[in-house]
């Protein structure tokens, strides 16, 4: 069965202290102020970025990381559902491609990005991994 926006509102909701709001026009879920997923349909310039090749099908979610290793190392462990594109290089978040994403790795990946972007409340910086 496909993931869907429902799985990731209902996922990343679960987590403390997330609050959802809209950026871009789209939903995003905030943890401390910070977004760390958010739904990422792809623009007519994306579309265009990918040339001759056929865009993942939706729905698309991005999700923070903690860093660019972070970020390849996520890519490697999910080929099938993670990816990235142009506008995305050198930036900390990956692309989850909703219908082929197990439960499992939504669920790690946005855990992961709550913890990317959620503040040590002692010190007010984003918590090491």
């Amino acid at each position: 069965m496909a993931a869907t926006l429902d799985d990731v509102a209902r996922l990343a909701e679960a987590l403390p202290e997330v609050t959802v709001g809209e950026r871009h026009g789209n939903r995003t879920w905030f943890v401390g102020g910070r977004a760390f997923a958010w739904e990422r349909p792809f623009s007519k310039a994306d579309i265009n970025r990918f040339g001759k090749e056929t865009p993942p099908e939706g729905p698309i979610v991005a999700v923070c990381v903690a860093d660019l290793a972070a970020k390849e190392a996520a890519l490697a462990a999910s080929r099938a559902a993670f990816f990235t594109m142009t506008h995305f290089d050198g930036y900390a978040a990956i692309l989850i491609q909703l219908p082929k994403v197990t439960m499992r790795a939504l669920t790690g990946a946005l855990r992961d990005g709550w913890e990317a972007c959620v503040p040590v409340p002692s010190m007010g910086r984003k918590r090491k991994r």
